[in-house]
């Protein structure tokens, strides 16, 4: 029987089934859990969550009269309408908690994954929902947010990142809600072979040898075994995470699929990955500057589907933000923000001019609204600017 409860009556022994309220609010990152220990009590009694559902079939019952309502089955929300749309420095702020949230979420499947535990994939899909929330609100915040990684989170952050990417892509291709939505799944778990992978090699500073090189490229067949026992996972979600590293033109791992064995989901999968894995920080390199790594994406022939690859490209903007650009003017500077109707107009943070190389007064300019144009890609370091990604993030860098 499932029980709605204050939760001043929380004890432990009981098993939580759900919260009453948004998943951003309590300080787990799954509902359905035992209350083995104290001090998760104290952690919701410190949240904004007042009352929780309890399954009295799986956990200790509350005393007689305590509880406010009781129910075969917890009521199904209303669905709430789309998020409205949001400017992107609204949105970077709720994005900055949804990765800081997501990576924790990560490290907790990674553990139990590496403990033998069977993954609840199911227990995520609040996490997919707000992803997928951010982005409808403003497409390029918590993507560009996500790619802000450190060495040591990169495993993790990479997960949150290719689940945006995937929605983002999902819905520039037109697939339904429950495809978009299992498409952000597969982002997520797509890497969860890594916890299985022995942390001196996935952190290793340097380059590795064939031998380490050859245990990474088991990752996707351990992350598919992984998935084959987990609860709530779509075969979309097992096909990306084994198949990821597939290229069409047969060249890939782990069963050399190409074009035409291929899915739709595993190609999508395989342009996500390689965008936000080439765009961060690594321990063994910088990331590139997003524009670049677009560019020479491109130029990469057998290895991305090519509508899969223009649908991906319009999703994030030729000039993705973060990318430093140098406009006609001479003037140099940041993108911040995609132009609403063409790719080559987005909004671009100035902050240098390359003529008297020198830095100017800031300046946001809306190329859709400006007689400037980019002139094109260019490199910071060549006029010795350091920490652009503060031009457009600000303090979230």
């Amino acid at each position: 029987m499932l029980k709605k409860i204050s939760v001043e009556h929380l004890r432990l022994g009981m098993h939580l089934h759900a919260f009453c309220g948004s998943w951003m609010d309590h300080p787990f990152w799954r509902n359905k859990f035992v209350i083995t220990d104290a001090k998760d009590i104290a952690l919701i009694f410190e949240s904004s969550i007042k009352e929780v559902w309890i399954d009295a079939a799986k956990g200790l019952d509350v005393h007689a009269g305590e509880a406010s309502a009781e129910a075969e089955v917890v009521p199904e929300p209303v669905k709430p309408p789309p998020p409205e749309k949001a400017s992107f420095n609204d949105e970077v702020k709720r994005a900055a908690k949804i990765c800081a949230k997501g990576k924790e979420a990560v490290i907790s499947m990674f553990q139990e994954a590496r403990m033998g535990k069977a993954i609840e994939a199911d227990a995520a899909m609040p996490l997919v929902e707000e992803i997928s929330n951010s982005i409808l609100r403003n497409p390029g915040a918590l993507i560009s947010l996500a790619r802000l990684k450190t060495a040591d989170d990169y495993t993790y952050m990479h997960s949150v990142a290719v689940c945006a990417l995937m929605i983002a892509l999902a819905r520039q291709l037109g697939l339904s809600d429950d495809e978009t939505r299992d498409a952000g799944m597969a982002g997520l778990l797509h890497d969860l072979g890594k916890a299985l992978i022995p942390m001196e090699i996935l952190n290793k500073p340097g380059k590795l040898t064939d031998e380490e090189f050859a245990i990474v490229k088991t990752h996707p067949k351990k992350g598919h075994e992984l998935l084959l026992t987990a609860t709530g996972v779509s075969e979309i979600t097992k096909d990306v995470c084994l198949h990821h590293h597939e290229k069409i033109d047969g060249s890939g791992y782990p069963v050399s699929l190409n074009s035409e064995t291929m899915t739709l989901f595993a190609k999508m999968g395989a342009v996500c990955d390689v965008y936000d894995a080439i765009t961060s920080n690594r321990p063994y390199k910088a990331g590139w500057d997003p524009a670049e790594s677009i560019k020479r994406m491109a130029e990469w022939k057998g290895h991305f589907d090519p509508t899969v690859f223009q649908a991906f490209v319009k999703s994030l903007g030729i000039y993705p933000t973060g990318s430093f650009v140098r406009l006609e003017s001479g003037r140099l500077g940041v993108v911040i923000e995609q132009g609403e109707k063409s790719l080559l107009k987005p909004k671009v943070r100035v902050f240098f001019s390359s003529k008297s190389q020198a830095y100017i007064k800031p300046e946001t300019i809306d190329l859709a609204r400006s007689p400037e144009k980019i002139a094109g890609r260019d490199d910071p370091q060549k006029w010795g600017i350091k920490d652009i990604d503060h031009y457009w993030a600000g303090d979230k860098s």
